[in-house]
């Protein structure tokens, strides 16, 4: 998600090809475009449908899985969120209809399926995140740079920093932090986050082995909030009043950038991303039905409105509708 052009009303950024436009003259709570049309409900929508993938996405499908249930008390869904990449084989063996990802597929992944269903898989953005850097609410530091960020929690340090980052006195703070070892807390290799945060962040290097792996997003935040000297990292809907994300800059002298709506639609944050559901869209068959309704729903006014209550920001109207569009 990088940003193109930036002017005094809208700051327009371009992500897989497609634009998205935000308003950049000062932040504001998230809100969802006016121009989102309310769901209207499908004839004859019942059956079942499973979901398996993310974690981050775990607890918006279950808020868009009881949203869709009122309107269809016929339709049963089930939904396993260990890790992005159990999407992937889930999809693959059609033991899923849904395999949301807080990343995008990988190309062995999306081979793998091919070759088993004959088709590729279709990807669609459901909601903006800005992945949070996370440190204890008591912590004083007022920022970090992603150079800073990779010498805490990379053992490559592609990015370039001289040395490890171990210490808080190592990252500018003084005091009873100065010389406090830094806790990292993370996820698992299972995980789309740790895909995410290993390229943006690390520039692809290796993670330390002295990070504490999570199985979720929760457990990071938990992990952190309980330790005055700990950082981690997760999807920004996952906040807590224990923790609080630390403003980003790419390296030493660039422009600081928090986790406001703003900052994370124009691509000024670093680490704006896209979150996804795939599916198996044959383009002989079509989509499952319950399947092709529940993303209908998710890209609804009341679909994006449960996003800005599960704490990410709803998908700018553009986007949606390219969505739409690539689901008939």
């Amino acid at each position: 998600m990088k940003r193109i052009l930036k002017g005094v009303a809208m700051a327009v950024a371009v992500a897989g090809g497609i634009v998205m436009a935000a308003p950049a003259a000062h932040a504001e709570p998230a809100k969802v475009d006016s121009r989102y049309k309310a769901y209207q409900k499908a004839k004859g929508i019942k059956g079942n449908l499973n979901s398996v993938g993310s974690d981050t996405l775990n607890n918006l499908m279950t808020f868009w899985a009881e949203g869709f249930k009122k309107q269809y008390s016929g339709v049963n869904i089930q939904i396993e969120g260990k890790g992005s990449s159990t999407a992937p084989p889930a999809l693959t063996e059609g033991v899923a209809q849904l395999g949301p990802m807080s990343r995008e597929m990988k190309s062995k992944e999306t081979d793998d399926f091919e070759a088993k269903r004959g088709f590729k898989p279709s990807g669609f953005k459901v909601a903006v995140d800005g992945l949070a850097v996370f440190v204890n609410k008591d912590n004083p530091v007022k920022s970090l740079t992603l150079t800073q960020v990779d010498a805490m929690f990379g053992k490559s340090r592609k990015r370039g920093a001289a040395a490890d980052i171990t210490s808080w006195g190592q990252a500018g703070l003084t005091g009873e932090y100065a010389a406090k070892p830094i806790v990292i807390f993370g996820r698992n290799s299972a995980s789309g986050t740790y895909g995410y945060f290993k390229e943006h962040a690390l520039d692809k290097g290796d993670f330390k082995d002295s990070v504490k792996e999570q199985p979720g997003s929760a457990s990071v935040v938990q992990g952190v909030s309980e330790d005055r000297y700990a950082i981690g990292y997760s999807g920004i809907g996952y906040v807590t009043s224990g923790v609080r994300a630390v403003p980003l800059a790419v390296k030493d002298g660039d422009p600081v950038y928090d986790t406001s709506a703003d900052n994370v639609y124009s691509g000024k944050y670093p680490l704006a991303r896209y979150l996804n559901i795939y599916v198996a869209k044959d383009p002989k068959k079509g989509l499952d039905p319950v399947a092709k309704e529940f993303l209908r729903f998710v890209l609804s006014k009341e679909g994006q409105e449960i996003v800005i209550k599960d704490g990410f920001l709803p998908l700018p109207y553009e986007v949606a509708q390219e969505m739409l569009k690539q689901l008939k």
